[in-house]
């Protein structure tokens, strides 16, 4: 079993100086048995492309896709059925591929922070480093977390293995973008797929713009593979192709809306293409056979203790995922993948899924799936799908992505791979309904998930990040995880019979149980929230901004026009960035969008304030603008308090 994350801690701290000098002698061997076995070690060459699924290329079946090169790499190598991202966007999920830790743990899941890691881990790069690997990345990182040193011998768009030392092993990423969203509606654009005979998911709604995004998207791609076959060509004629293990992947699904930012297969599962060159036969997985498709269930956490045992390192303890090539393989039934806050818009979501079944449990039921993400209703899909809701013009399943969401979801992805039909009431199916739910309830606990303190409470925590939020987490006297996950499990089950909980968690000493027994008022509508009025005002000068922000939706949406007006001064204070920290604004500038026009009289006062605050990270910064555009953008909004 491997050590705990909190006993590596204490024990790296007890270790200290003098016993890593102590430890001299035996450095010195494991350093020449290093250097003994650098010839014998491979190359590693990383491809990192923007959101796909592995249907949307040849050698997984899609008979639309035009990926000659791919292919030809697929039929000489082992391809992954099962490759889950983590998250379905790109910085959580490269956080993931970079530290092999889920950033969960490290509070590190919402799209775009910037924390800081714990002192006691390091970064893939630096311990590939550490063993005497070249490491470059061309050049995209997004990750979440403050870099802890010298990350990359280069991270630029020069960065290339080809200028490394003499005699260097090499670990090389090259990132390719050509497949990002963005570019899937830049126009004007000639086609060079048939929009007409693209196979849609059922889930969209049959029309040219959708069917034009759905070609584009595979124009790109048919670009991206090209790319892709340049940097194997490099490769080739360096002579290195026999030394060289090479990775293809992308970091989510693909950009279009109930894909990317979502917590379906649709979202989270990649392709994963391995090729192993024959001298490094022992280090392929151990069902690698040339062309083959194996069934093995990976995810990004997995990746870094992988490339480690490849390179000839012990994946650290702190490493939560496994090693499915090298000497020491081994084999998992699940795969986890997680959404916290999208841009500028909060949302909580895990998902589990084994090689046929898929379990999504939703801890904020309340919220829409397609809440307003600026970025996503740029894509010319997104706009006419929101537009043919709000007209009345769909049918299920195609209504679904505009409406709230079930607690609970659950769908056969053999018989249903658009995951429309929701069986989680199937009696036929509870037995592993109930083994995939207690199973992820069980990682959530593992991995101390912090997404269950909103993002200003950790903020707060940490007086704004200046201490890692993965320390808040590791023991319970600080971070009461089971207590607060049942209370989210019961605030986001929708069931009357814990509405008394709810209540009794407004009183609570621990800030997250007070914020998530309001959100399970909030879910249940007014009378639950009106019948505990008086608490609720109290809670409006909370202490803990996630709280009072909580109490003024909870009584703004659903109390008289004095308690309206005590919501908004509550969420004046908190509106500001610089005065409050962008987490913090963030969160009230949600509340006072989903309050609407009783939300008015707060408007001219919005558009006075700072949409920046240039002493934070500018990876947060467009968020509040954001936001702001949104709510000022409303038709009458500057003149309804003039």
């Amino acid at each position: 079993m491997k050590q705990s994350r909190r006993d590596f801690i204490k024990k790296s701290a007890a270790f200290g100086i003098a016993g890593a000098a102590n430890l001299s002698p035996l450095y010195k061997v494991l350093s020449q048995a290093v250097d003994r076995n650098k010839a014998e070690r491979p190359n590693i060459l990383w491809f990192i492309i923007e959101g796909i699924n592995p249907t949307m290329l040849g050698c997984y079946g899609a008979k639309y896709a035009d990926t000659p090169n791919l292919d030809r790499l697929a039929s000489r190598s082992l391809r992954f059925s099962t490759c889950w991202s983590n998250a379905p966007v790109c910085a959580p999920a490269r956080t993931a591929l970079i530290t092999g830790i889920y950033p969960t743990e490290l509070g590190a899941e919402d799209m775009r922070t910037m924390v800081p890691m714990p002192s006691t881990m390091k970064m893939l790069p630096q311990l590939l480093r550490e063993l005497g690997y070249y490491c470059t990345n061309n050049s995209k990182e997004d990750y979440n977390l403050e870099t802890p040193g010298k990350v990359w011998d280069d991270s630029s768009q020069r960065a290339h293995w080809n200028n490394r030392p003499a005699g260097a092993k090499f670990f090389a990423v090259f990132d390719i973008n050509t497949t990002h969203e963005h570019y899937f509606y830049v126009r004007p654009h000639t086609l060079k797929h048939d929009p007409s005979v693209v196979d849609l998911p059922t889930y969209v709604p049959d029309v040219p713009e959708v069917r034009h995004d759905w070609a584009q998207c595979y124009d790109c791609i048919t670009v991206m593979d090209d790319q892709v076959q340049g940097r194997l060509e490099e490769i080739e004629h360096a002579g290195l192709s026999d030394d060289t293990i090479v990775f293809f992947s992308a970091d989510h699904g693909p950009g279009f809306p109930r894909s990317k930012r979502f917590c379906y297969d649709s979202g989270l599962h990649v392709p994963l293409i391995v090729h192993v060159p024959e001298k490094f036969k022992h280090l392929a997985p151990k069902e690698y056979t040339p062309g083959a498709l194996t069934n093995s269930l990976v995810s990004f956490v997995d990746f870094a203790p992988t490339v480690l045992s490849l390179a000839g390192g012990t994946p650290p303890s702190w490493m939560l995922g496994i090693s499915f090539m090298g000497e020491n393989q081994t084999s998992q039934e699940l795969v986890y993948g997680f959404r916290g806050r999208m841009d500028e818009r909060y949302d909580l979501v895990w998902s589990v899924r084994n090689e046929r079944y898929i379990y999504i449990r939703n801890y904020m039921p309340h919220l829409i799936y397609g809440q307003h993400v600026r970025y996503m209703f740029l894509e010319p899909t997104t706009y006419v799908w929101n537009r043919l809701y709000e007209e009345d013009k769909l049918e299920p399943p195609q209504t679904f992505f505009w409406e709230r969401k079930p607690m609970e979801e659950f769908y056969d992805l053999q018989s249903d791979p658009d995951e429309v039909h929701n069986l989680v009431n199937s009696q036929e199916h509870q037995e592993i309904i109930d083994h995939l739910r207690k199973s992820l309830r069980s990682h959530i606990l593992n991995v101390r998930d912090l997404g269950f303190l909103p993002e200003s409470e950790v903020y707060r925590r940490t007086d704004g990040y200046k201490s890692a939020p993965y320390y808040i987490g590791v023991s319970e006297d600080t971070y009461p995880l089971r207590k607060i996950l049942s209370m989210a499990e019961m605030a986001s089950s929708m069931k009357d019979e814990f509405t008394k909980n709810m209540v009794e968690g407004l009183s609570d000493r621990e800030s997250a149980i007070r914020y998530w027994a309001i959100q399970g008022l909030i879910a249940r509508g007014k009378t639950a929230v009106l019948n505990s009025r008086p608490k609720l005002t109290d809670l409006l000068g909370d202490e803990s901004p996630a709280v009072s922000i909580s109490a003024a939706w909870a009584l703004g949406e659903f109390g008289d026009g004095e308690e309206i007006d005590r919501s908004l001064t509550a969420l004046r204070k908190y509106c500001s960035p610089v005065d409050n920290g962008i987490p913090t604004a963030v969160e009230a500038l949600n509340v006072v969008d989903a309050l609407g026009r009783k939300a008015s009289p707060l408007f001219i006062y919005l558009s006075q304030i700072p949409r920046i605050d240039p002493k934070q990270p500018r990876r947060l910064q467009p968020y509040v603008n954001s936001l702001l555009e949104h709510i000022l953008s409303e038709p009458g909004s500057m003149e309804a308090n003039r």
